[in-house]
């Protein structure tokens, strides 16, 4: 980091966790820090080890961000009879060639909400990706090509294009176009809508409060553990017309308050 007067080094500890994605909730699973020298795909494949050991029917299908979209990642999770789900944005990969060169003009699907307009081509029976040995039915691409409007503070108004491939091993008779497309914009919900974002911008998980092999993940499971207590409390203690009269940082407020209020009591008037 280089600043006015100085060139400073800076150090990151990096980790790769899990999330269960439960309808409209996202449920921190586990963690686990990456070592010195490996990549960040072999930490996630260590991760899914354990997840699928501890976990084996909490869920049907992985998702995975584009840099763990590899053939061993998806071997891993199919060889133990998952579906996989993967970002494609590897454009030397021949998968993606493939499908670019196979894809027409027209689409198949156009689909819309929230405003936005997606333009979907969906084929499957791709077996020209190197390596992917657990797909018997082949892979299945679907690109979606998506169209919105992006008002901007001077009152004008811009068209917004971007487009969005994602490899999988979902046959078309489980899963339509649009069902894939709204699994794919989901993960996408972990890092900027819940999950991650709230963990550390609201609860600070990303301050390291004491350097240590075992206190680090020590540190993210128990915020794993609050956040999961804290939102179970939410949306299954509260009627729904006490929670959304307010915003989740008026009763984690509330929380802290009683908790303040229970230490400042007296020994004998405390709760048993």
């Amino acid at each position: 980091m280089k600043t006015r007067k100085v060139e400073r080094i800076q150090h990151y500890h990096r980790l790769t966790a899990a999330t269960l994605l439960c309808g409209g909730e996202r449920l921190p699973l586990d963690c686990e820090m990456q070592r010195p020298g490996e990549d960040e795909v072999a930490c996630g494949m260590r991760l899914l080890e354990r997840v699928l050991r501890r976990f084996p029917r909490a869920f049907d299908l992985v998702l995975a961000d584009a840099l763990r979209c590899r053939a061993d990642f998806f071997n891993l999770a199919t060889g133990r009879g998952k579906r996989v789900m993967g970002a494609l944005k590897d454009e030397r990969r021949e998968l993606m060639a493939d499908a670019r060169g196979l894809f027409g003009e027209r689409p198949e699907a156009v689909l819309e909400w929230d405003g936005v307009e997606r333009r979907c081509w969906d084929m499957e029976g791709f077996r020209s990706w190197e390596g992917l040995d657990e797909a018997p039915e082949g892979v299945r691409v679907v690109r979606s090509v998506e169209r919105s409007e992006v008002r901007r503070r001077n009152g004008g108004v811009e068209q917004n294009v971007s487009e969005r491939i994602w490899a999988t091993t979902i046959p078309k008779r489980r899963l339509g176009t649009e069902a894939i497309v709204r699994r794919g914009r989901a993960r996408r919900a972990i890092e900027n809508e819940g999950g991650f974002n709230e963990l550390v911008n609201v609860w600070r998980a990303d301050h390291v409060h004491r350097r240590g092999v075992n206190a680090m993940p020590a540190f993210w499971l128990l915020a794993m553990l609050a956040f999961n207590v804290f939102h179970a409390f939410l949306s299954r203690n509260l009627k729904p017309a006490r929670r959304w009269a307010h915003a989740a940082k008026h009763w984690a407020e509330q929380i802290a308050a009683e908790f303040c209020l229970v230490v400042a009591r007296p020994r004998s008037l405390r709760p048993p």
